[in-house]
């Protein structure tokens, strides 16, 4: 396989982050990638809401179970569907962010938000938007690792062919 595949296939979620805020020039580069992911019928029905300070990270993490890597994170962008959106497209632009960030050294971790309406509030959200996902951003200590969860499910528990 080609050095793509190979890059795709490793990539991993981590938790454990450096305490030093993100380079200005690495979150843009991750936000380009992001406006430049493909979406359903090229609508871009997306937005980003960048939060860095201690204050905005745990208030953000309220809004979700499992929310520690965001705590620990330099940086948590909060992917905003706008109106005509659907989670799909949202799912997309979370992938890319996190391959993009990998491919310059940083860090990532999707986040669920599990209670949209405090993440409605916290964010300042109006009614007709949603948030309901987020990607934690930071780079990786020296022993960052992936949790060991096992490995994945055999093709033939997960691939059908010609119907379920």
């Amino acid at each position: 396989m080609n050095d793509t595949y190979g890059f795709i296939i490793g990539l991993r979620a981590l938790r454990d982050y450096q305490d030093r805020p993100l380079k200005d020039e690495d979150l843009d580069a991750i936000l380009e990638i992001a406006r430049w992911t493909g979406s359903s019928k090229n609508k871009q029905d997306w937005s980003f809401v960048i939060l860095t300070g201690p204050d905005q990270l745990e208030a953000i993490a309220q809004a979700g179970d499992f929310t520690d890597p965001v705590r620990a994170s330099a940086a948590t962008v909060v992917v905003v569907q706008e109106p005509g959106g659907n989670e799909f497209d949202s799912g997309r632009v979370a992938q890319n962010m996190m391959l993009a960030a990998a491919s310059i050294g940083v860090a990532s971790c999707p986040i669920t938000l599990h209670r949209e309406e405090v993440a409605r509030r916290t964010l300042g959200l109006p009614d007709d938007r949603r948030a309901r996902y987020a990607v934690a951003f930071g780079y990786p200590t020296e022993n960052a690792a992936p949790r060991k969860f096992g490995g994945r499910k055999p093709m033939s528990d997960v691939v059908h062919h010609g119907g379920y």
